[in-house]
């Protein structure tokens, strides 16, 4: 049960630390993080706690990390439901928390989206259903690269989480406007839960997409990550 456990508390961390910048303090007046700093929070989390549980759960905290890690070939089918369960309800535990928080501001209005992740309208920039797809599906595709490449054996030791913590803060910089970011769905769950309404009409794209991603990444490493000639 402890990489279970690690999985749990791992995507806690996640959710609370990455959604939790966006909801609490991006727009803080006059000093708040704003895009970059929401980019940064969730690079970090992943960083951190691949150094803290890697070693224990291989600290995916991503139900698409999980699938892209079995389709590469890294990861039991087996363990793939109980992985997803402990992901999604560390996910949910972080959203109820940061509600907890939230909403002991006044004024606080889940209408804002509580950091959730969607398209069309709800979209931060706009985009469209299409957009946000072939956003989500290559954001996660290049995740799965750079984790699959970082964590082989041939690589340089000791640097995967620092490599893996970057790549998810680059994704962030790079696809924040199109859908707040998922390539997760675990997070997308966490707070859509929270948020209701479109947030949950609109969360299947949020487990489709990354999951596709995730795959698709798995499928391209093991062909250019092949020592075959």
């Amino acid at each position: 049960m402890n990489k279970y456990g690690a999985e749990f508390f791992g995507t806690f961390w996640l959710v609370l630390g990455g959604c939790g910048s966006a909801v609490l303090a991006a727009a803080f007046p006059d000093v708040g993080i704003g895009l970059l700093g929401v980019s940064l929070a969730f690079g970090l989390t992943v960083l951190t706690m691949a150094f803290a549980i890697g070693h224990i759960s291989g600290c995916h905290l991503n139900p698409a990390v999980s699938f892209g890690l079995w389709a590469g070939g890294r990861f039991p089918a087996k363990e793939l439901p109980p992985y997803i369960i402990a992901q999604v309800l560390g996910g949910i535990a972080a959203g109820g928390v940061l509600y907890l928080i939230a909403s002991g501001k006044a004024g606080f209005d889940l209408s804002a989206g509580f950091a959730s992740n969607g398209y069309g309208a709800h979209s931060p920039g706009g985009y469209s259903l299409l957009a946000a797809l072939i956003t989500e599906v290559v954001m996660t595709m290049m995740f799965l690269v750079v984790i699959l490449g970082a964590t082989d054996q041939r690589a340089p030791q000791g640097f995967a989480p620092i490599a893996i913590g970057l790549c998810l803060t680059l994704i962030h910089l790079i696809s924040i406007p199109v859908t707040n970011t998922s390539v997760n769905p675990a997070r997308s769950t966490g707070v859509a839960l929270f948020a209701g309404d479109w947030a949950i009409a609109q969360l299947w794209l949020f487990w489709v997409a990354p999951i596709i991603g995730g795959m698709l990444g798995a499928v391209i490493y093991r062909f250019i990550g092949s020592e075959k000639q």
